[in-house]
Order: C-alpha cells, then sequence, then structure tokens
C-alpha cells in the first residue's frame, strides 16, 4: 500500500480517544431525532446551532438545562397545532413523524403509496372518497366524505 492511499483511508475509528470517553456513532442521535423529542421545528433546531448528531446525555442536559430560546418557543406555543404529527399506514403499520402542513385535511386512512387503494375498507354507503398523495415521504391520505348539498348523488 502506498502512502498516498494510506492518508486518504485512515484505519482510526470514528469515535473519540480514550476508553472512558468513547461514543460509536449508532449511541448518537440525529438533530431531526432530538427536534422530535423537543417538539421544536428542524429549522429552528438547526438555527439554534445544534449539532447534526448529539448524545443522550447531551439531550438530557439540554431538557434539563433548556437555552433562552427553547424556553421562548415553549411560552410562545398556543397548542392550537402540532409541530410534529405520526402518520401510520392504516394497512401495514409503517409509522413516519412529519410536520403537518396546513392544507391535510382530517384524513380517515392513509397508506403507503405502494399499497392499493382496495386494501382499505370500503367507504361508508353514500360516501365518497378522495386521495391525496404527497402525506409525508410516502403516504397517501384518504379523506371519506358525504356529497354536498348542491352535488348529485
Amino acid at each position: 500500500m502506498t502512502a498516498g492511499a494510506e492518508s486518504r483511508f485512515p484505519t482510526t475509528k470514528l469515535c473519540c480517544t480514550g476508553a472512558d470517553k468513547r461514543l460509536s456513532l449508532w449511541k448518537m442521535i440525529t438533530r431531526r431525532e432530538v427536534a422530535l423529542r423537543l417538539d421544536i421545528p428542524l429549522e429552528m433546531a438547526a438555527r439554534h446551532g445544534i449539532p447534526s448528531r448529539l448524545s443522550e446525555g447531551q439531550l438530557a442536559k439540554l431538557e434539563a438545562e433548556p437555552p433562552a430560546w427553547l424556553v421562548q418557543s415553549r411560552a410562545n406555543r398556543t397548542g392550537k397545532k402540532p409541530v410534529w404529527v405520526q402518520l401510520t399506514c392504516t394497512i401495514c403499520g409503517y409509522t413516519e413523524a412529519v410536520r403537518p402542513k396546513k392544507w391535510w385535511p382530517q384524513f380517515t386512512y392513509i397508506s403507503c403509496s405502494n399499497h392499493g387503494f382496495d386494501e382499505l375498507p370500503e367507504p361508508a354507503a353514500g360516501f365518497g372518497r378522495i386521495e391525496c398523495d404527497g402525506i409525508g415521504s410516502q403516504f397517501i391520505g384518504i379523506t371519506d366524505e358525504a356529497p354536498s348539498q348542491g352535488e348529485p348523488a
């Protein structure tokens, strides 16, 4: 092996030095997970300098001693709109946490885009079905609605 190849592919481990301080990457949590746990938008976490990966201990310290911006964010929350929602496929149970959109209606069912609509229960008698693509990373939102007064049945 040449000296140039050695420097391009280091053999050192991706952790801190010292047996007491070793943190492997699988024990670290991502900025997105931190935002979920703190119930703040991902953009806010990045804007306020939350690193791309944190240890559980660092997150616990952040929760125990919140900085002023986090205290203010929690104080400003009205509770009308959640910061994160949990989407779960009605068919297979796959789950994903996402930021809700203002235009989302109240969905009757949520399914992964790879499932067929025939895998869901039929709409109630007299109800129509509306499908909405692009919910989360791979979901379709289904809303069963009664026809409005002006529409023929």
